[in-house]
């Protein structure tokens, strides 16, 4: 009996102590508020949380998440714990949905039917109570889709399986009252992630289904779905398969009207038939999509991906632009250092520069499959260079500057059935430098390795196979076209590749390549993306200034300060520094 009054006694005091305390912080917050010029949203202790979330547990008053002890105090608005009147009830949750990728990075889409109000000041709610920033991360194009970005908080790293997260206007929102149990997180690793209409199918890009390099399932295994109801939705045939691209037949307009939405904005997957499974999808069917130009059909195009490198756009533009380069496609691969604003300079001085926001992480051979269709209304050839890659002929030394004619020459000359040109490249290494060369790349790097490595590729648009099977920047052609290599000493890709170590570092981690996903991981060691003698961490190898350095070469060096440099009363300096 008195085990019973103590535990009765315990109890009561234990619900007065909580509602103390609560009332307590509650009372110095609106207090701090009143005097302050303007609001701020109050903060909750991590003891007051904690204490409510084991009154609640215990006593089955709610099912809202609440989070675990924490040393650090918990922003959050009172809304869930106090009654809202009517007037100061919340806006409805936006509409999202979340993808998890590398390096715990969640990817919050918007759904296209809503629009944020601004692109900052928004944060990401997960199932553990806590916030972690969002950021505005690009627009996904067909149907424009507004991105967040945030980081998965470590502790929701604990509970599996990983929950989608709510979008806030913070402070400006309140806490959403919990419905129901969020969703699982989409995983990258399995998944459709765009898609592109042609005059004649539907492009599919798959992650995780052809998951093997080299290893390809019979497009028989597949079908195409449309509609939001991915199982009885219209379905049609899936002509090619090939690494993460999947070609269908278009569903028949007159067969959509019962799938239940407009055909602007209607969600498209892949079947695996023989699984009666559907891969996760955030992509949309939509009508064609085509690259349009304002100034017709150009002769010669470049293709690239690309990641925080506006340190390095205006030196490549500049430069491929004076040999033949008429129109550039950059495919952003998430970048952070304001690539639209130099994209945006580069265009009022008159270079046709279309940037397309690729989000995804090392889809590199599925984005150039992307723009091989894409850019086809818009460009005969299609030159595929990374940004810190430049082409170079030894016979252009011959001339005071440079000419429009050296590529449009080569494209032009070719054999009836030549439908693309492989060219070596010459890697460069750190040179001695340890910073980047304030007056470019081609200025600063110029020893390299003694053998050529790889090569990349200058094609013609219309001779690509229809599966647009593409690796290390080259194509499989269709039946009656044929590749031509050039030799070293007629053309040559000067590959800044192991740079300054900083700029090497940046890149360590986040690389495009489809078959090393994870620098870090020991997997796929003896793989030619990985760089020689670097093993698995991002640890500057001792005397990286002076490795890869077998050949002292200052040939495009030299021509580029002749054709670029610029002296003035200010002093020397190459065009392309501002």
């Amino acid at each position: 009996m008195a085990r019973k009054v103590r535990r009765t006694f315990l109890y009561v005091f234990a619900s007065v102590l909580f509602c103390a305390s609560l009332y307590h912080h509650y009372l110095r917050d609106a207090i701090s508020a009143f005097s302050s010029d303007k609001p701020s949203p109050p903060i909750i202790s991590t003891s007051a949380v904690t204490s409510a979330a084991n009154y609640a547990v215990h006593e089955n008053l709610t099912d809202a998440a609440v989070p675990p002890h924490s040393s650090d105090p918990i922003i959050a608005p009172l809304a869930p714990f106090l009654s809202p009147s009517p007037s100061s009830l919340p806006p409805p949750p936006i509409s999202t949905t979340a993808i998890l990728l590398p390096d715990w990075e969640v990817l919050v889409i918007v759904s296209p039917e809503t629009t944020p109000s601004s692109r900052d000041g928004y944060s990401c709610l997960f199932e553990t109570s806590e916030m972690s920033p969002a950021k505005f991360s690009g627009v996904l194009p067909f149907p424009d889709r507004a991105t967040f970005s945030c980081i998965l908080p470590v502790r929701a790293r604990r509970r599996l399986p990983f929950r989608q997260p709510v979008l806030l206007k913070s402070p400006e929102d309140s806490l959403p009252e919990k419905e129901s149990q969020p969703a699982p997180l989409m995983r990258w690793s399995y998944m459709v992630y765009d898609s592109l209409t042609t005059d004649d199918d539907v492009v599919l890009f798959v992650k995780g289904v052809n998951a093997r390099q080299g290893i390809n399932r019979k497009p028989t295994e597949f079908r195409c779905v449309f509609g939001d109801d991915a199982i009885n939705g219209f379905k049609t045939a899936v002509t090619t398969s090939m690494q993460e691209v999947f070609r269908c037949k278009q569903p028949q307009e007159t067969a959509l009207s019962p799938v239940g939405r407009e055909t602007d904005a209607l969600k498209v997957s892949l079947e695996i038939v023989a699984e009666n499974r559907v891969v996760p999808s955030v992509t949309y069917y939509t009508s064609p999509r085509k690259l349009e130009s304002k100034n017709g059909k150009s002769l010669v195009c470049a293709t690239t991906m690309v990641y925080d490198v506006t340190k390095f756009l205006r030196e490549w533009i500049l430069y491929h632009s004076t040999i033949g380069v008429e129109k550039f496609i950059l495919y952003d691969n998430g970048s952070d250092d304001d690539l639209g604003r130099v994209v945006d300079e580069l265009v009022k001085e008159g270079f046709d520069i279309t940037a397309y926001h690729w989000r995804w992480p090392k889809t590199q051979e599925a984005g150039f499959s992307h723009s091989a269709i894409y850019a086809k209304n818009v460009c005969k050839w299609m030159m595929y260079l990374d940004v810190e890659e430049f082409i170079f002929s030894p016979s252009w030394q011959n001339f005071s500057k440079p000419s429009k004619s050296f590529l449009h020459k080569l494209v032009s000359r070719n054999s009836s059935g030549l439908g693309q040109f492989s060219i070596g490249c010459q890697e460069f290494g750190p040179s001695d430098q340890r910073v980047h060369p304030v007056m470019g790349v081609t200025q600063g790097y110029n020893c390299r390795r003694k053998y050529e490595n790889r090569h990349k590729s200058i094609v013609l648009l219309d001779a690509i196979d229809d599966s647009l099977l593409n690796a290390i920047h080259h194509f499989q052609l269709r039946r009656g076209y044929k590749s031509r290599k050039l030799d070293t000493k007629s053309m040559v890709v000067n590959h800044y590749k192991y740079q300054a170590w900083p700029e090497f570092k940046a890149k360590f981690r986040r690389r495009v390549s489809a078959y090393v996903l994870d620098w870090t991981q020991k997997m796929n060691p003896k793989s030619n993306d990985r760089t020689p003698g670097l093993g698995f961490a991002p640890l500057e190898p001792r005397g990286w200034p002076q490795k890869f350095c077998e050949v002292r070469d200052n040939s495009l060096k030299n021509l580029t300060l002749r054709w670029f440099g610029i002296q003035s009363d200010s002093g020397f300096r190459m065009a392309w520094q501002r």
